[in-house]
């Protein structure tokens, strides 16, 4: 019997569980619906990227001979349910629902009353893009104390096969991590990231989330990400060829004005469906089996996919929805203004915003290391915090930005994901970055009126979480360090922080 299956912006994929049953006389439903828009302000070119796709991936359907009933952000439909609703009271003889589960915990919550409110079978099949299932997650994580990535990784290249041979791990190590933490250096030519034109299609959603959203970050007209499955894949290909041979070494680096440097941006096609992550990952275990890249950059790619990133959706389904309202140090700070604008004289927080409102992105180290590390330095709220990384990003959504955001940058969870918060002086953004030539603030100064902001809050949070942080078995050697300084410059840096944090608009 017929069944009406629905499609969400992040399951543009042609092999989704849902549709590989599709039967003949089986309807399709999208929707770019208004609950979905305006839960987080989303940036501009991040709602142009999942419009765009729908629209495209829609489109790819009907020319298949699919029946798809799409409903514009115009046509003021409230939520999905409410989609479902309006194509069941047109469509006679539809007798079942069916679709693949929603990736975030408040949509999946809401789905599990649906068989009851539509009075009809609703069917949720399992999202096997990810490899990593949730029972499999839920036995690796069963009777362990701490849930450490690594361990959970070494048990994903066992799983996969990925850069595996005979005896172990290609290699002879699991993690190359050590080899892929230098400085970008000044004179290295970077490779420039493809960019597509905006088809009419796609030109005609910039036209309506200008309209429609033109209070949110970002600007529509600057988009120019892949829509398709087609250029994503040509993206990430792009990506193996020029830039994945120095992403290895390079991978932690920041430069000044240059927002992608060797990244492969894959995350924001990874997360709508556009690229597979089995794909990706056998893309570039063959370019370094044909000896076009490194190991070292080869290893860390994959560690971030099969690892990272099946990793933090595991934890996010195992520890939801209480996870959401974890806050350790109890950080309630209100987030400074300039996280929207990136007007500050902290040089390296301009740059990290700054690409943020011009493409919908920053890497990973500027959002762990420069916006994740100040917040955490700082107290900021933990709830204004995860919203605004949610809100930001392309690749944002719940499952990965929540433990990425409250986890790992924020340590709000207490230890969960990580063994240590991951805190930086100015010292860091100088030896990964030329930020600091380019500051007002001077980074070899703690106090005064010219010191790095970064230096003082980093051994006031040190300080002041003492009772909490100080039996941490890896941060002894800094807790070393802090009681080694006479009182005098203890209480010169708490000073200075206490001045900071009073004034964190004007920094």
């Amino acid at each position: 019997m017929p069944a009406l299956i629905l499609l969400t912006a992040d399951q543009l994929s042609p092999a989704l569980s849902s549709l590989r049953a599709l039967q003949p006389g089986d309807q399709i439903v999208m929707a770019e619906v208004q609950t979905e828009a305006h839960y987080a302000p989303h940036h501009q070119l991040k709602l142009v990227l999942l419009f765009s796709a729908m629209r495209h991936f829609a489109a790819t359907l009907q020319a298949q001979g699919h029946q798809v009933h799409y409903f514009n952000y115009e046509q003021q439909v409230p939520s999905l349910l409410a989609a479902v609703r309006l194509v069941l009271a047109q469509q006679s003889g539809i007798d079942s629902v069916r679709l693949t589960e929603l990736a975030e915990h408040r949509l999946a919550a809401e789905t599990q009353s649906w068989q009851q409110q539509l009075g009809l079978p609703v069917e949720i099949v399992e999202d096997d893009r990810f490899i990593c299932s949730h029972a499999m997650f839920r036995r690796w994580a069963d009777g362990r104390q701490s849930f450490r990535m690594e361990y959970f990784y070494r048990e994903m290249r066992r799983y996969t096969g990925l850069l595996m041979d005979a005896t172990g791990p290609v290699g002879g190590q699991w993690n190359f991590d050590a080899e892929n933490r230098l400085p970008c250096p000044p004179d290295l030519k970077l490779p420039q990231a493809p960019e597509f034109a905006p088809d009419a299609i796609t030109l005609d959603v910039i036209r309506m989330v200008q309209q429609q959203f033109a209070g949110h970050m970002g600007q529509a007209e600057r988009f120019c990400f892949a829509v398709t499955g087609k250029d994503a894949r040509a993206a990430f290909l792009h990506f193996v060829q020029h830039r994945l041979p120095l992403f290895g070494k390079y991978q932690d680096a920041m430069r000044q004005d240059e927002a992608f440097l060797f990244h492969s941006l894959a995350g924001m096609y990874l997360n709508c469906g556009l690229l597979d992550a089995r794909w990706v990952c056998l893309q570039v275990e063959q370019a370094w089996k044909a000896g076009a890249v490194p190991l070292a950059a080869a290893e860390g790619f994959i560690r971030q996919i099969i690892g990272w990133r099946e990793y933090v959706r595991g934890l996010y389904w195992l520890k939801m929805p209480e996870y959401r309202e974890l806050n350790y140090f109890a950080a309630d700070r209100p987030l400074p203004g300039w996280y929207w604008h990136a007007d500050t004289k902290m040089n390296c927080m301009s740059q990290a915003i700054q690409h943020t409102i011009k493409h919908a992105y920053s890497h990973h180290i500027q959002r762990l290391m420069l916006t994740g590390n100040f917040a955490l330095l700082a107290g900021l709220s933990v709830d204004e915090v995860t919203q605004w990384y949610l809100a930001v990003y392309a690749d944002a959504y719940e499952w990965v930005e929540l433990p990425n955001t409250l986890g790992m940058a924020l340590f709000a969870d207490g230890g969960v994901l990580a063994s240590k918060p991951y805190v930086a002086s100015g010292n860091y953004i100088a030896k990964m970055s030329n930020y600091c030539q380019h500051c007002h603030y001077d980074v070899k100064q703690s106090t005064g009126p010219t010191a790095c902001p970064f230096n003082a809050l980093y051994w006031d949070f040190i300080a002041r979480n003492s009772d909490k942080l100080g039996g941490n078995a890896r941060m002894q050697l800094t807790y070393q360090q802090w009681r080694r300084k006479s009182p005098d410059v203890q209480q010169a840096l708490r000073d200075k922080a206490a001045d900071l944090l009073i004034h964190l608009e004007q920094l």
